[in-house]
């Protein structure tokens, strides 16, 4: 379908990506990207969203500048619009010290977690062993001996990726996916996913997926695009999410995604 089309729809919500999609490789929100969305908030009335599996807490060093209305984090576990939580999906204590003990057996030692309440980070590793990515600079240290909290996300180092294959057999109740070009494997409850956050924001809203544009580029996107009125692909993301959108657009590090929201709406 020709972009002059899309211009037509009376769309009610942009819904971004952070990592390789609105975030620059810096981390970094394109200058112009920003502007063009205040404009877009102010003259057309469009909800902003993020749909990221960082953690809320861990989002919020990149979206201060862009206050978002509506947040979709932990790949999908928690769902929040303004102060309101609409949904969250976290794992109990008891299956939480489930995968740090899984995640033990098959030689997982590094393991970070996302609490639900209260919002923190967990980890049983020292900083000094690693290069701390930025919104994780808070992180309690544990050795995990028990689980300190329900957990809405897991994630766990693993040298080798056959042995993915055997913490998923031990943690049936959890979906097991490794981040792009990385050791690190998320762990979040089974079925839950950026759509069906997308879905529960919806419902919430009293919108429709037809409503939203969303922007992505990992195959934790694929379904949100397809899902929605919309699917955008970065120019720098995976086949699957290309062949999953509706159109592909420039990469992250460029103003593709400004150039778009100008069309469509400015």
């Amino acid at each position: 379908m020709r972009l002059s089309s899309w211009r037509q729809r009376a769309w009610r919500l942009l819904l971004f990506d952070l990592d390789d999609t609105l975030l620059r490789s810096d981390k970094t929100v394109p200058p112009r990207a920003l502007e063009a969305l205040g404009r877009i908030r102010r003259e057309r009335g469009v909800l902003v969203g993020v749909a990221t599996s960082r953690s809320e807490l861990n989002a919020e060093v990149f979206t201060r500048k862009l206050r978002p209305d509506v947040l979709i984090t932990s790949g999908g576990a928690r769902v929040r619009a303004g102060e309101k939580i609409l949904f969250h999906a976290p794992f109990t204590r008891e299956e939480t010290g489930s995968i740090i003990k899984a995640a033990r057996a098959v030689a997982g030692r590094e393991v970070l977690m996302d609490a639900d309440t209260p919002r923190a980070h967990y980890r049983n590793y020292p900083a000094s062993e690693h290069k701390i990515p930025a919104g994780f600079e808070g992180c309690v240290d544990t050795d995990f001996s028990s689980p300190p909290e329900d957990a809405l996300m897991v994630c766990v180092k693993l040298p080798d990726p056959a042995l993915a294959d055997g913490l998923r057999r031990e943690t049936p109740f959890a979906d097991v996916t490794r981040f792009v070009n990385s050791d690190w494997y998320r762990l979040i409850r089974r079925g839950v996913t950026k759509a069906v956050g997308m879905e529960r924001l919806c419902q919430a809203l009293c919108l429709s997926p037809s409503d939203i544009v969303a922007f992505g580029d990992d195959l934790a996107d694929v379904e949100m695009l397809k899902l929605s009125g919309l699917g955008v692909a970065m120019g720098n993301a995976v086949p699957e999410v290309k062949a999953a959108a509706d159109i592909v657009i420039g990469d992250n590090d460029s103003d593709a995604i400004a150039d778009l929201l100008t069309d469509l709406f400015l």
